[in-house]
């Protein structure tokens, strides 16, 4: 079983806040100690950090799961329950990240790049936070919010110095075997190599200064055939690996077993890169003829080598060093890598008629506004609707052509609306005989808005 994986789902799942606590403090000698309610801790959040350590997705295979901790909650005597821990998952530098749709969500091109997966539910407030000269004695708190949760497709692009790319059989993998500790499997069938390996080249290793020695990573791409931009022979998978790599090698089979002549090879090849990322075309690179110890044809300016008697090796991994070196002069600032920590855009809030006469607002802020544990509670109620008129629910509402009587959902709230020439209320019968104060809460419907609202 191989022990590389380049593709992989990860759920993620947040913990969720602790809820809030309705308490009053009880001591000798104090008559009226007032609300003590502490605060829920907030839950612990999923975080994607990639890691150079990390070398392929093999530990989502049989195990996408991952959690983090729940938030406490509140107690008396203002005592906040203790925030969740949150879960880091360690993925190989190079890993994408994509929603179950396919939408691209972030990149993690840099070591310790972060990216928030799930963000941990905030915890309740308890009832000690409502206090006021208005409110003396609030006898409502806070529920926890839940943890986001979510499944994600990982997909791992390797980021190599050199990637070697040819027909299958052409010999890319007893040329890494030949220049590198790497071992892969090599036979004499095509598609021998089924997943890339990676096999580090150390050049004057040896030499007198050791800091003259340079290294890189060369890559054994499993063998590309024609049609392979359009995934013919799982050519997508292997495509997106060449992706990354700063030098391409391209070999080209001179025996007299190759299915084409070198220059078809070639210009197959060359075709097949262009149609998957126009780009790579413009990339160094070296084309070279392999198996030149049984070599066929010949091809006028093109270094020939063979892996088995060594002919060619040295002048082809000098030739790789010096075109390694000068792209990595280039991209200095990619080399002088800052962290980068990636959090997903704030939800926004939306109002959409999900039936007949009725409405449903979503977004994370708009359902935080009415997490309350108590919803018959006339003052938590009200603390809803200050924190949805703060957040223009209501001019959202009355814009999207909410009509009188109709029923209004948010989260776990249901309301119904009601606006006229004196007032927007909760019952109709109640307005000439019921304050706007009195009229916030009332049977299972709000008041937000009145006729000095934008219309």
């Amino acid at each position: 079983m191989s022990a590389f994986v380049d593709f992989a789902q990860l759920h993620a799942k947040a913990g969720d806040g602790g809820a809030g606590c309705v308490s009053f403090r009880r001591e000798a000698h104090v008559a009226k100690g007032g609300p003590d309610g502490g605060d829920g801790g907030r839950g612990g959040s999923v975080w994607i950090v990639a890691d150079h350590n990390q070398a392929s997705l093999l530990g989502f295979r049989d195990h996408p799961f991952r959690r983090a901790t729940d938030g406490q909650h509140g107690t008396s005597k203002r005592q906040h329950g203790s925030g969740g821990k949150d879960s880091v998952v360690t993925v190989p530098v190079g890993t994408t990240v994509y929603s179950r749709e396919g939408e691209l969500l972030i990149d993690l091109t840099g070591p310790g790049d972060r990216w928030l997966a799930a963000e941990g539910g905030l915890g309740g407030q308890g009832n000690a936070r409502f206090l006021s000269n208005k409110r003396r004695a609030p006898a409502f708190a806070e529920q926890g919010e839940v943890g986001q949760e979510s499944w994600y497709n990982l997909e791992l692009k390797l980021q190599a110095d050199v990637a070697l790319i040819g027909f299958p059989n052409v010999g890319k993998s007893t040329l890494i075997a030949r220049v590198s500790a790497a071992r892969p499997k090599i036979a004499n069938y095509p598609f021998t190599t089924l997943v890339p390996n990676l096999g580090v080249v150390r050049v004057g290793a040896r030499s007198a200064r050791p800091s003259d020695a340079t290294e890189f990573v060369m890559a054994d791409i499993p063998g590309l055939i024609e049609g392979a931009a359009e995934g013919r022979g799982l050519g997508h998978d292997f495509l997106r690996h060449v992706e990354r790599a700063r030098v391409l090698c391209v070999l080209l089979d001179l025996s007299e077993l190759a299915p084409l002549e070198p220059p078809d090879q070639l210009a197959v090849l060359l075709g097949e890169l262009g149609d998957y990322q126009a780009d790579l075309l413009d990339r160094p690179r070296v084309v070279v003829g392999s198996k030149g110890d049984v070599a066929a044809h010949e091809l006028d300016g093109v270094l020939t080598i063979s892996s088995i008697t060594g002919e060619g090796i040295d002048a082809l991994v000098h030739q790789l060093t010096g075109l390694v070196v000068e792209a990595r002069r280039a991209e200095v600032a990619t080399l002088e890598h800052q962290v980068v920590v990636h959090r997903p855009l704030p939800d926004e809030i939306t109002v959409v008629k999900s039936g007949d006469q009725e409405w449903t607002v979503d977004g994370r802020p708009a359902i935080r506004a009415v997490r309350f544990q108590d919803l018959t509670d006339d003052e938590a109620l009200a603390e809803i609707v200050r924190r949805l008129r703060t957040l223009g629910v209501d001019r959202m509402l009355t814009r999207a052509g909410v009509r009188d009587g109709d029923v209004v959902n948010i989260g776990p709230l249901s309301f119904e609306w009601w606006r006229d020439e004196v007032g927007a209320g909760l019952d109709r019968g109640d307005h000439h005989r019921a304050t706007r104060r009195e009229r916030l809460a009332r049977h299972g419907r709000l008041d937000l808005g009145g006729p000095d609202d934008d219309a």
